[in-house]
């Protein structure tokens, strides 16, 4: 059991140390939840997140070498296998698949379908986390439908179960939204769920923040992943600025002055005029001695002089 919890751990990039320190402290029974959560309160954090905050030096590379450093691989995946503008994705796989089989049915084509809508999207680092139990043979009271989808997608390395096992006949399950919210959290990256971990806004007010402003809310139309065309409101950004690290700033639209070409607000004005080629450049005064060839320098030395008392 203690080797068991050690390699899951040292799994998600914690190091040995840590690991046995908090399962001297909680004991060798101690359930791989707690033993997260006293992790996340030492404020251990993953070797990767680590060598990431240690500037190491520059390593020329062979074009077209898929080589990296040992170490820096976390959940089976490496930070450079991660598009550069694009945001990790996390899914809450129970949400997802039970949202597609209609509340009744743990349907897995909802998650092999969302896995899909990100992967054509571009995305390269996509996870889904489902509890280990749902490898079972299914039961009456909890059924599942394509259950091979779950093998195939642990074997692309995109499916993580979360531990769960039997105690005196009786099933111990992990919280698997706390390690959607983590890992989401430590990636940087966006959760898929309809779900808003109320309760672990409230354990964590970092988490709060996040959870508020990367979460992905979806439908799902027939047999099609549908994410909202605006994920944070109407006034929020775009699907594809909230699904990416450089958001894209849309370019102004310059909107007809109301008062065309009787605008008197000359280069003070907002507003759009196609009748002046340099958008407002000069003030209404000096476009009218312009029309009649004063000089502007002349002009402006008679304000000053009609300024004096």
């Amino acid at each position: 059991a203690h080797q068991s919890k050690l390699d899951f751990f040292c799994k998600l990039g914690y190091g040995k140390q840590d690991i046995c320190k908090v399962l001297e402290n909680l004991g060798q029974e101690a359930l791989e939840d707690d033993v997260l959560k006293e992790l996340i309160r030492m404020g251990s954090k993953p070797q990767a997140l680590e060598n990431q905050a240690q500037p190491s030096p520059l390593k020329l590379v062979a074009r077209g070498s898929c080589s990296t450093s040992p170490g820096s691989k976390w959940l089976g995946e490496d930070d450079s296998d991660s598009s550069d503008h694009l945001r990790p994705i996390v899914i809450d796989g129970s949400n997802v698949a039970m949202s597609h089989g209609n509340k009744e049915v743990f349907s897995c084509r909802g998650i092999q379908l969302a896995v899909d809508w990100f992967r054509e999207r571009g995305h390269m680092y996509i996870k889904v986390f489902v509890p280990l139990w749902r490898k079972e043979p299914p039961r009456q009271d909890s059924p599942i439908a394509d259950q091979h989808i779950l093998e195939e997608l642990e074997k692309q390395s995109i499916l993580v179960y979360t531990p769960s096992r039997k105690v005196k006949g009786k099933r111990v399950v992990c919280y698997d939204d706390r390690y959607i919210v983590k890992v989401a959290y430590e990636k940087d990256g966006v959760i898929v769920s309809n779900d808003h971990y109320r309760d672990l806004q409230n354990e964590n007010p970092e988490w709060k923040w996040f959870i508020e402003q990367r979460l992905l809310m979806y439908s799902f139309v027939s047999n099609r992943f549908m994410p909202p065309d605006d994920p944070l409101g109407r006034h929020g950004p775009t699907l594809s600025n909230f699904l990416s690290k450089k958001p894209v700033l849309p370019e102004p639209k310059w909107q007809p002055c109301p008062y065309g070409k009787k605008c008197t607000y000359g280069n003070k004005c907002k507003f759009y005029h196609p009748e002046r080629p340099q958008q407002a450049q000069l003030s209404v005064a000096d476009e009218l001695r312009a029309k009649i060839g004063v000089p502007l320098n002349l002009g402006k030395e008679e304000e000053k002089r009609n300024r004096l008392p």
